[in-house]
């Protein structure tokens, strides 16, 4: 254990939060757990056209669902310029900095230039000795980056990263307009923050080095870097909405648990044996940046589901409770319409069916509703004239039972199953398209016994008279 390590996660609010960032962000996390550190969320939001107060919202309502909690923060670096400024002030004194009056044509010509020539196309240091004092003339502050030698990065995955220093810009740190740039307000965060490990996506690599370039300008220890893989689609490209990479909000919508949407991407890229299935407690006692595969992860939907349907199997019964009333009173339904145990009875069936909460949800529509609205195909092949009376039968029989329970249900479907010699599904079928509306439901004697004797009998009786009527 060592409670000194900080670790950050700084997502820009010019978007929701997406898988990926929720991957970066439970690395961080639980690397900060399990070594009783400190995580720490930082919201970049220096973008100012893009950077809203609906996605800093929505960046924060993703982690309340997913029970995040963050020992520090949300920072926001709009609120920290001082910071920025006290430290390029101090840069420009040393001499580690310097104004520039380049224009952006002139700059772009230089690297053009450079181009031409089979150089790195780069900012060519015009300015680096020379400052026009006139106060008309606007000036950025550019870091002096070394003429030779190298920049390393010893990263906790890839190993030890060479840069070579003559392939380095002479970056921007503050821009005419007197905003502080984007590497160059990490870097000084970090410094603040005490950041000891910097975990993040591998496509932050390139920034790395000049990030590092800062902390030595200004005399400051680097962190500890680890550069995770990036998340594929399966087709093995870069993960995109077309694979199904939604924001983490949108899986919440869908009826993902976060449990097992946690489980799921932290499962990406990182591995303990060949268990599949973690408490979050077990991936706090486990987890391990060692352990974290170095090569891409690559999504799969379909392992997803089958995640969130092992979680929704072991689910609290009364949270799924819940949860299903609150998604029929989002559909105009009124849940009360049954019993509370009525609705534990139905949870309990569609529990071991249902990939989703949404699915669970849809599975129970037709117990709630005044009317089930048929499947015009199921109802052609199952409500015929041939199967009328033997429904009529069963019906009838259905109204003798006093106690309308699964087992009594069932002992009156095997009579008359038994009196017409008929198999099950003869009977099963037409019964299931009348009272649900389609073909699946749960096991047909629980179906009945849950809906109840008298809605049971209004049903049979709507769909022996549209026979009728056909």
């Amino acid at each position: 254990m060592n409670s000194d390590i900080r670790v950050r996660f700084a997502p820009s609010n010019t978007g929701h939060l997406h898988i990926g960032g929720a991957r970066t962000a439970l690395f961080n996390w639980f690397f900060a757990r399990h070594h009783a550190g400190t995580a720490i969320l930082r919201i970049e939001d220096t973008d100012r056209k893009r950077s809203t107060e609906k996605y800093y919202d929505a960046i924060l309502e993703a982690f309340d669902w997913l029970g995040l909690e963050w020992d520090e923060g949300p920072y926001r670096q709009t609120q920290r310029m001082d910071l920025y400024q006290e430290a390029a002030n101090k840069l420009l004194s040393s001499g580690a900095a310097y104004r520039c009056t380049c224009t952006p044509d002139e700059v772009n010509a230089m690297r053009e230039k450079a181009r031409a020539e089979g150089k790195t196309p780069k900012y060519d240091g015009t300015c680096r000795d020379r400052y026009d004092k006139d106060p008309n003339v606007p000036f950025c502050l550019r870091l002096r980056a070394p003429d030779a030698g190298e920049t390393i990065v010893d990263d906790i995955l890839a190993g030890e990263v060479v840069f070579e220093n003559s392939q380095l810009d002479d970056m921007v740190i503050v821009r005419t307009d007197g905003t502080p740039t984007y590497n160059f307000c990490v870097a000084i965060d970090d410094i603040d923050m005490k950041i000891t490990h910097v975990i993040r996506g591998n496509d932050h690599l390139s920034n790395t080095p000049k990030q590092v370039l800062v902390y030595k300008a200004l005399e400051e220890p680097t962190p500890n870097f680890a550069h995770i893989s990036m998340i594929l689609g399966p087709d093995k490209k870069r993960l995109s909405k077309r694979h199904g990479a939604d924001s983490v909000l949108e899986y919440k919508e869908r009826g993902f648990l976060p449990e097992a949407l946690i489980n799921y991407l932290v499962r990406l890229g990182w591995s303990h044996g060949d268990q599949e299935v973690f408490s979050k407690e077990e991936i706090i006692a486990n987890f391990s940046l060692e352990n974290l595969n170095r090569s891409a992860a690559i999504f799969n939907p379909e392992k997803l589901l089958w995640l969130n349907q092992e979680y929704i199997k072991s689910a609290d019964g009364d949270f799924l409770v819940e949860s299903l009333d609150s998604g029929l009173k989002e559909q105009g339904l009124s849940p009360d319409l049954l019993t509370g145990k009525t609705r534990m009875g139905i949870v309990d069936e569609l529990r071991t069916r249902s990939k989703t909460l949404t699915d669970m949800i849809e599975g129970a529509r037709f117990f709630f509703e005044n009317e089930v609205e048929l499947d015009e195909k199921a109802a052609v092949k199952f409500l015929t004239p041939e199967n009328s009376a033997i429904m009529l039968k069963l019906r009838d029989e259905l109204t003798k039972i006093e106690t309308f329970s699964t087992e009594n249900v069932k002992l009156v479907f095997h009579r008359v199953m038994e009196e017409e010699a008929v198999k099950l599904g003869k009977l099963a079928q037409p019964v299931r398209v009348a009272i649900t509306g389609g073909t699946t439901s749960p096991g047909i004697f629980e179906t009945l016994s849950l809906l109840g004797k008298d809605r049971t009998i209004h049903r049979l009786d709507t769909a022996l008279a549209r026979i009728n009527e056909k």
